[in-house]
């Protein structure tokens, strides 16, 4: 467990190709499993990495080969995910209308996340796209039950 004062930290490397995403979401879950983090922030934080991975891998404008970066970080509580590319274009909120099909994905991200945002990677070709969440872990409960003790199933 996360003792607070060092981050926790985990990343892969995903192709820029449409089932990324897919890959992207059932990593975050399992990762969650055993960060123990709570159902509600993962269900959250796995719907704003599905469309950060999405948007990487459609919209990045990077050359062949050029793979998307997930890197997730637990520090204390907060749960921070980055998602990089080798597209220079930063990312920018729209409005959709009611009939588009896309277009909402970083509203989403604006709208779910306790913080998010864009930057340039500092050391290479490309950008970094973030969320965060707060208040991510499960607490254990104070006074768990100690379920039936083995002879009291005996009894009649």
């Amino acid at each position: 467990m996360n003792d607070g004062n060092s981050p926790l930290q985990n990343e892969w490397w995903l192709p820029r190709h449409p089932r990324s995403a897919r890959r992207a979401r059932k990593y975050l879950r399992e990762l969650a499993e055993v960060w123990q983090l709570q159902s509600e922030a993962t269900d959250t934080a796995v719907l704003m990495l599905s469309e950060l991975t999405a948007n990487a891998c459609v919209h990045s404008r990077a050359p062949r080969g050029r793979y998307v970066r997930v890197r997730c970080l637990l520090h204390g509580e907060r749960l921070r995910v980055e998602v990089s590319d080798a597209g220079f274009a930063m990312p920018e909120p729209r409005v959709a209308g009611c009939y588009d099909e896309d277009g909402r994905g970083l509203a989403l991200v604006a709208a779910l996340a306790d913080e998010w945002g864009a930057s340039p990677r500092p050391y290479g070709i490309g950008k970094v796209v973030w969320f965060e969440l707060s208040h991510c872990i499960s607490s254990p409960d104070p006074s768990p039950s100690p379920g039936p003790s083995p002879g009291s199933l005996l009894r009649e």
